[in-house]
C-alpha cells in the first residue's frame, strides 16, 4: 500500500520539476507526512514504524523534505498535542501548514519565576466573552522571532492549586499584544527570546483541552519534546561523537593513551545512547511517549557536554578560539558546522532546555524506577496563597 502511494505521488509530482511547497502539500494530502496520523490529517492510520519506509523511498527519489530541524517545535511538540486535544477544526487548520513548514511554531511555557517548576507560572488568562485575554511574561522561547503560532499555558483560576488552575491555548504571535525581545547567549547568538504578553486576545476555539486541564495537556507536549530532543535518528558515529573522533584522528599533538581510553568510553556511551534511541522509537510505534523519553534527553545532555569538553582539551589553546562573535538570530542550532569553542559553550544549555537535568532525574526516579516521590507541601494550596 505504502509503496504504491509513494509511486503515485512521485508520478503525479516529479520532484525534479515540482515546486518544493507544492510537493510537500501533495505528500501531506497523500497521507505520507505522518503515516501514524489519521487519514485526512497527513496520515494513513498505520503503525508509526512504517514512516521510515516512506522517508527512505522519497529520499532515494530526490524528493524535498520539510526541513524538520527548522520546524522541530511544531513537529515534535505542537502537532502531537493538537492531534490529542485539538478540535476537528483546529487539526484541519493547523497540521498541514505546520508539517509543510509554512507556519513556524514556538513554545510559551517557561517564565522568569516558573522554569523547572512550570506549574507555578503566573501568566494570566481571563475570560472576555468568547475570547481570553492573556497577560504575562515568558522566557527562553526558541524561534519566537520567526514563529507564526505558539503553544501557550496560562493560569485561568488562581483560586485552585497550581496544577489545577491552568489552561492550554494556541496563541497568535502576530497579535499586537505580543512583544518578542532577543536574549543574548554566551555564544553571542540570540536563538532564544523573552516574550511579553499584554491583553493578547485568544479565541476560546483555540483552547486545547478543557478549562483547567492545561497541566495534563502540557504533559503531552513535554513528553514529546524530550523524545524529540533525545531520540533523533542517527547513524553510527554521527553527530558530536563523529566530530570529536575526527578531531582525535587529525590532532596528533593532543593524543595520549589516557585520552584514547576516554574517547573510547565516550564512543561506547554514544553508541549505547543511539541504540537506546532506536529502541525508544520502536516503543513509540506502539503508543504515545512516556517518561522513558526523559532518560534519553538526560543522557543526550550529559554526553554532549562531555564530548564538547573533551574536544576543547584535545585542541589545547586552539580549542579556546571562537570562530564568530557576530551577533545573529539563528533559526537552527548548528553543533557540527561550527568550531569547537562554539560547541563547548552551546552544549551548556543542553542540561537546561527541554527540562533541566535535575527535574528529569526526579521524573525517572518517580515514574520509571518507582521510587518515593519528593514531599510536595504546596500540592493542595491555592496558587494565589503561595509565596512568590
Amino acid at each position: 500500500m505504502i509503496s504504491q502511494l509513494v509511486d503515485d505521488l512521485l508520478a503525479a509530482h516529479d520532484p525534479a520539476t515540482t515546486d518544493r511547497l507544492e510537493f510537500l502539500r501533495a505528500r501531506f494530502d497523500a497521507g505520507l507526512a505522518w503515516v501514524h496520523f489519521p487519514v485526512g490529517l497527513g496520515g494513513l492510520d498505520l503503525p508509526r514504524g512504517r514512516q521510515q519506509e516512506v522517508d527512505e523511498a522519497l529520499a532515494a527519489a530526490g524528493a524535498p523534505d520539510n526541513n524538520p530541524r527548522r520546524i522541530g517545535i511544531g513537529l515534535g511538540m505542537a502537532a502531537p498535542t493538537i492531534l490529542a486535544f485539538g478540535s476537528t477544526e483546529l487539526r484541519q487548520r493547523f497540521l498541514r501548514p505546520l508539517w509543510t513548514g509554512e507556519e513556524v511554531w514556538c513554545q510559551l511555557f517557561s517564565e522568569p519565576g516558573a522554569g523547572s517548576d512550570l506549574a507555578a507560572l503566573a501568566t494570566r488568562a481571563r475570560r472576555d466573552g468568547d475570547d481570553w485575554l492573556v497577560t504575562g511574561q515568558k522566557v527562553w522561547t526558541s524561534s519566537a522571532h520567526n514563529a507564526r503560532w505558539a503553544i501557550l499555558v496560562a493560569r485561568t483560576d488562581p483560586d485552585l492549586p497550581k496544577h489545577a488552575g491552568l489552561s492550554y491555548f494556541v496563541c497568535d504571535m502576530t497579535d499586537p499584544g505580543v512583544d518578542v525581545r532577543p536574549l543574548r547567549q554566551i555564544t553571542g547568538e540570540a536563538e532564544f527570546n523573552e516574550v511579553f504578553l499584554t491583553d493578547v486576545r485568544i479565541p476560546d476555539a483555540h483552547r486545547l483541552g478543557a478549562v483547567g486541564d492545561g497541566w495534563r495537556v502540557a504533559q503531552t507536549t513535554l513528553m514529546n519534546e524530550r523524545v524529540a530532543i533525545g531520540s533523533r535518528s542517527a547513524a553510527r558515529e554521527s553527530g558530536m561523537i563523529g566530530v570529536v573522533a575526527e578531531t582525535w584522528r587529525s590532532c596528533s599533538d593532543g593524543r595520549t593513551a589516557a585520552g584514547l581510553d576516554r574517547l573510547l568510553s565516550l564512543w561506547v556511551e554514544s553508541e549505547a545512547l543511539r541504540l537506546a534511541g532506536v529502541r525508544l522509537r520502536q516503543q513509540l510505534a506502539a503508543g504515545a511517549p512516556g517518561p522513558e523519553g526523559s532518560a534519553m534527553k538526560l543522557g543526550f545532555a550529559r554526553l554532549s557536554q562531555a564530548l564538547s569538553g573533551f574536544e576543547v582539551e584535545l585542541l589545547g589553546a586552539d580549542g579556546l578560539r571562537y570562530d564568530d562573535w557576530t551577533p545573529r538570530r539563528p533559526e537552527l542550532v548548528d553543533f557540527t558546522g561550527r568550531g569547537a569553542g562554539y560547541r563547548y559553550l552551546r552544549a551548556k544549555g543542553n542540561s537546561i532546555e527541554g527540562g533541566t537535568s535535575e527535574i528529569l532525574r526526579n521524573i525517572i526516579a518517580e515514574r520509571v524506577l518507582g521510587l518515593p516521590a519528593e514531599p510536595r507541601v504546596d500540592k493542595d494550596v491555592p496558587w494565589k496563597d503561595l509565596p512568590r
